[in-house]
């Protein structure tokens, strides 16, 4: 059975063309794509997120479990940060990609993607074995709101969030008087916040986010700008970017993790090794240069070979051309500013290798 969150009814009252996305329906656009793609870019749009996992992980043994579990060193983790991290697999793939919040002294919020929330409780649960650790799924509880784009804190602020906190950082707060986890982060590369809220206010904050957005240019946006953003900013979608065939150093995410962590994790040694020896495939950011778009599994070739494959591909409506995310064979040949070929509909379209991300990203915000 397909799921609804609880803003759903608001979505159909808009007009929104509902869609199924990971067990969800869910708004894919109200206007249009490259309209709410830009409202972000230029203003400010309000995103449904809910369909995301919250899980609550707290006990005395919950900063040795998240260790043993995500290769980030959630020990350095401070009060009210935030760190992107990844939860891998034995063999070093990755189960999901995740953001882990440090609320108490034992107490984090793991955020985890709605296609993958079975799997994640699946495996942390295998992983808690003789560790005084409690896992909290409260997905069902919650709603998941995203304020994005340039103009975000000056219409949080006119509602009466405290905006003075840096990226990658949670606090407790107030949008007009509705209590709210809200969290300097999101998933399109521009500054915003996220807004963790009770279900039964999440139709309230939505109303009053709209409203008081009006002087700022708010407007909804639909799952379908969500994924333009997200990948003009280069940033992951689980499922096609990232597998559990595929480890954080493939991925190019190796920035996030770090060489002096003493603790054991799952994958630690295929990681570490591939650190260390460098690895077979990488992701590379392509631009099209002609009017063709690189499809998800197109392959990618170079001087008539085979050499990888697409794993995201679209409009930049920003760059107002065709850009995609591709995994290829890590040889040196294969580098920015090389034309390799992808092919579509049985024939070869020449792209050029770029580097990511493919527009700037305006998300780091210090205080």
């Amino acid at each position: 059975m397909t799921k609804e969150t609880y803003l759903h009814e608001k979505h159909i009252q808009l007009g929104a063309k509902m869609v199924d996305f990971a067990g969800w329906h869910m708004p894919v656009q109200y206007t249009s794509i490259i309209e709410e793609h830009k409202t972000v870019r230029e203003s400010v749009g309000l995103f449904d997120v809910s369909h995301m996992g919250e899980v609550f992980v707290s006990g005395k043994d919950a900063l040795k479990f998240l260790n043993k579990i995500v290769p980030q060193d959630i020990s350095k983790l401070n009060y009210e940060k935030a760190v992107y991290c990844q939860l891998p697999n034995n063999q070093g793939g990755l189960i999901d990609d995740l953001i882990i919040y440090k609320l108490g002294i034992q107490t984090y919020l793991v955020i985890c993607n709605a296609s993958r929330i079975d799997e994640d409780l699946n495996w942390m649960v295998r992983n808690k074995r003789g560790l005084d650790v409690k896992i909290d799924n409260q997905s069902h509880n919650y709603s998941l709101l995203a304020i994005q784009g340039p103009k975000a804190a000056g219409l949080m602020q006119k509602m009466g969030l405290n905006t003075q906190q840096s990226s990658f950082t949670i606090k407790a707060g107030e949008v007009c008087g509705i209590k709210v986890l809200a969290s300097r982060t999101g998933y399109t590369g521009e500054d915003g916040f996220e807004l963790l809220v009770e279900n039964e206010f999440s139709e309230e904050l939505w109303d009053k986010i709209l409203e008081y957005g009006k002087e700022f240019g708010i407007k909804p946006i639909g799952l379908g700008a969500r994924d333009t953003l997200r990948l003009e900013a280069a940033l992951h979608l689980y499922g096609n970017d990232l597998d559990e065939n595929t480890t954080p150093v493939e991925a190019g995410l190796s920035w996030s993790i770090p060489k002096d962590k003493k603790d054991e994790y799952n994958g630690k040694n295929v990681i570490m090794k591939q650190l260390q020896d460098g690895v077979e495939k990488k992701l590379v950011g392509l631009k099209m240069l002609d009017k063709s778009i690189a499809r998800h599994e197109y392959e990618v070739f170079y001087n008539g070979e085979k050499i990888g494959q697409v794993t995201s591909g679209g409009v930049s409506p920003i760059l107002g051309a065709n850009i995609a995310l591709a995994y290829v064979k890590n040889i040196k040949e294969i580098c920015t500013g090389t034309v390799v070929q992808v092919m579509i509909r049985e024939k070869l379209h020449d792209a050029e290798i770029v580097k990511r991300p493919f527009v700037q990203k305006r998300n780091k915000i210090t205080i």
